[in-house]
Parts: structure tokens; sequence; C-alpha cells
């Protein structure tokens, strides 16, 4: 058909991440047919990238293995879900063509991207996110000797300028929004993961400071410094030669939404895939786990993926063996989530001119008078570009309030053999309704 190889597996796992590589090697102990994709080049996710400038932890290692050990187990790197063209399946893309998966349970492990606002000069170059910086360091970006200021708020603030400071960077200063008091709460909170607790400590940075915020980034054609507003209300300008500045995660929910998945909040103002005590979601079949669901680190994932791969082949006494730890994690995601809340002086970033839309050139002010999500795109070509309104979809809805509708195929860029194929997929099922 046009190019497009058809394959099928029992459970098909969308993410190679802790919560994904957890659930399918809890699937796989059921001896089903188990296949993993993953748009990056090895299993990982985000937060075990592999790379040049990378160094896996153990955990990371540990999880691969366990992938490889399992033969009822292929996974397929470097692959993107590109639609899904009828119930139980997904049309994927990957270097070599396109594949038309065909699945019995279906486990989403799309795992969050971090929230990029907009402020002045944050479209210049060497302004990236917090994570941004990180993955292009473990990618092999030359950093040696850069003055570098982090900024933003959560705990990858630190972890960013620790992985920037190992590959020679000079790290100027962390400035997170959260206050001093919230942030000792969220320490001292601590105490009941000690885990957590200990990589605090290991992260601990003398150039951090709290209820500090970025303002601006000044320069010509790249970034020549910054300025940021204290606690104090004064402001100071630091020098740098690299920005990186993210405002904590949102969930990938795209690919669940196209598939009629319902979403939930969970109570501090971020809106995941909604998801049982068995990790399914409201479409039958299908499940979710890690961070799509909620933020809250690997462990939480790890748990909420082995609870997902025990359920969907049917293991219950499996499952319910990893609740206690899913709600230990879930804790600590609360406490994560209560201690670095963006304050309402972060929405007064934008100047009027301030571009929202970086791909189409949409600034502040001419969104301000829109009355919503569909009014923008329509009117103000907001979201209508690359990014597909990943990037400023996020920032409406932090600014504005605006939910953004649900995605349609593709759900990104695409090589037009494989529309031909998808086409030909529709056709095909048009056909057999008449």
């Amino acid at each position: 058909m046009s190019g497009v190889v058809p394959e099928h597996c029992d459970v098909l796992v969308v993410g190679a991440g802790p919560a994904g590589m957890a659930a399918a090697v809890a699937a796989a102990r059921s001896g089903a047919s188990i296949a993993v994709i993953d748009d990056n080049p090895a299993p990982g996710g985000q937060i075990w990238r592999d790379g040049p400038g990378a160094k896996l932890p153990p955990a990371a290692r540990k999880w691969r293995e366990a992938l490889e050990r399992h033969a009822n187990i292929r996974v397929r790197s470097g692959t993107r879900v590109v639609a899904a063209p009828s119930p139980g399946e997904l049309l994927l893309e990957d270097a070599d063509g396109a594949v038309r998966m065909r699945w019995g349970r279906l486990i989403l492990c799309t795992g969050a991207r971090e929230l990029q606002l907009p402020f002045p000069g944050w479209t210049l170059p060497g302004v990236t996110g917090a994570g941004g910086l990180q993955a292009l360091v473990k990618a092999g970006l030359p950093v040696e000797g850069e003055r570098i200021v982090v900024a933003g708020s959560g705990p990858l603030l630190l972890a960013a300028a620790a992985t920037a400071r190992s590959a020679g960077a000079k790290v100027l200063r962390i400035a997170e929004q959260a206050s001093f008091a919230a942030v000792a709460r969220f320490g001292a909170s601590l105490a009941r993961w000690p885990g957590k607790a200990a990589q605090a400590v290991a992260l601990a940075d003398p150039c951090y400071r709290t209820s500090s915020h970025v303002v601006s980034a000044g320069g010509a054609v790249q970034v020549e410094s910054v300025r940021l507003r204290q606690g104090n209300g004064q402001e100071v300008e630091i020098a740098c030669d690299r920005i990186a500045c993210g405002f904590g995660l949102v969930p990938n929910t795209q690919l669940g939404r196209m598939l009629g998945c319902a979403l939930a909040s969970d109570g501090f103002g971020v809106r995941g895939l909604q998801v049982d005590a068995r990790q399914a979601t409201s479409v039958p079949g299908i499940y979710a786990a890690g961070e799509c669901t909620g933020f809250g680190g690997s462990e939480r994932a790890l748990a909420q993926g082995s609870i997902a791969g025990h359920a969907a082949v049917g293991d219950e006494r499996a499952a319910a063996a990893h609740e206690g730890e899913r709600a230990r994690w879930d804790a600590f995601a609360a406490q994560l989530h209560r201690g670095f809340a963006l304050h309402a002086a972060i929405r007064a970033l934008p100047r009027p001119d301030t571009l929202v839309c970086r791909c189409e050139d949409v600034p502040f002010s001419a969104l301000q008078d829109c009355s919503g999500w569909t009014d923008a795109k329509l009117h103000r070509r907001c979201g209508m570009g690359a990014c597909q309104g990943r990037v400023c979809g996020d920032a409406a809805q932090f600014l504005f309030g605006w939910t953004p509708p649900a995605p349609r195929p593709p759900l990104s860029p695409v090589r037009i053999a494989t529309l031909a194929g998808l086409a030909e997929i529709e056709s095909t099922g048009a056909d057999a309704r008449q």
C-alpha cells in the first residue's frame, strides 16, 4: 500500500522515557508482543537523554538493559506518530518510511515539554529553555568558557546549571522566581524522600537566588546581557553569552487528545491525560503513564509505567503491587507544584511588541483583543508556524487562559509519501464503509 508497511503488536508503547521503559518491561513478562516507539535516537526520554556530552546514570543503563533482555520487545527509535487513521492503529514514520501499526492495547508515555514564556529579547540567538540547554550540551554543544545565566522556576534550573558547568561553562546566576519561603518549605519536605534530598544537596549552587526572575534579554544580534528583577524590587543587569530560561513543564497530551482521551487537572493548574487507578484513560484499551498525566519526576513515571504495563496485559496483582510507590511519588509531585507555583508577576513579562508566536511574528499586542485561541489563529496566524502552537499555545494558555483545540493529523512534519499513504488508508476505509 503506497510504501506503508503493515505491522501488529499486542501492546504498543509510545515514548521510551522512564514510564515507557517500565511499561514495556512490565507488559513483556506476560509474553505479549510489545513495540516501543520513540522519536529520540535511543531510549531514555528527555531526562535520560543520550549523546556525546551525556553520562547516563545507572538507572538509565539498568532500564535499557531490561528492554534488551526481553526478546518480545521491539524498540523503534527515531520514529514519530503521524496520525490515527482508524481505531486500533497508528500511522508511524521513521527514516526508512511509513508503518501502519495495529495494536491491541496502547500505552501513552509521551512525556512533557518545557514551558517557555515570552519576555523582551527571548527570540535572540543564545536564549533557550533550561531543559533545552541541557539537551544541547548532551548532544555536544560546546559551551566551555561561556557565561550563562539560568532563570525560571523549578529544580530543573539547578540540573541545567550543573550540566552546563560540567561542560566548562561559567554559570553566573540561577534566578528562581519562587520565594525563599516557598523553596525552603519544599527543601524541608524532602526529608520524606531522602534520595531527592541528596540530589538537592549535590546540586546546591552559590549562584542560586530566589524571588528573582528575568525581565529582558539584551543584545544587537545575539544575547549580550540579561536583566533580572530581584525580590527587593531592584533590577540588575548581567553581561552573559547565553540565557537558559524555563518555567516548568507542560504535559504532552496531543496524541491522547487526538485519540479522544479526556484531560484532568492535578489541582495545581497542570492539565494532563485523565487516568484511573490502573492508569487507564477515558478511552477503552488506552493507558497513559508518566509526565503526560502530570509531571513529578522519573520515580513517579517508573511507578506509573509499571502499573500501566501490568494492567494492559491483565495482571491486576502485579499492577496493585506498585500502588504504594506511586502514591509516595504523587505526594512528592504535589510538594513540587506547591513549592514552585508561578507568581502572577510572570504574566506581566511581555511588552506590547514582544513576540508571542515567534514562528509567525505575532506580538503580544495583536493577541490582547482576541476572544480565544481560534480567533487568534484565524485572524493573527498565531500557532500556524512550524511548532504548530506547541510553544505559543502553552504561552497563550498561561497569559490569557486560552485552551487550544484538539490537534488534527499530521501531528508532526511528515513526508509527502507518508501523507499519500495516509490518504490511501482513509480512502480504503471509506470504501469499506460504503
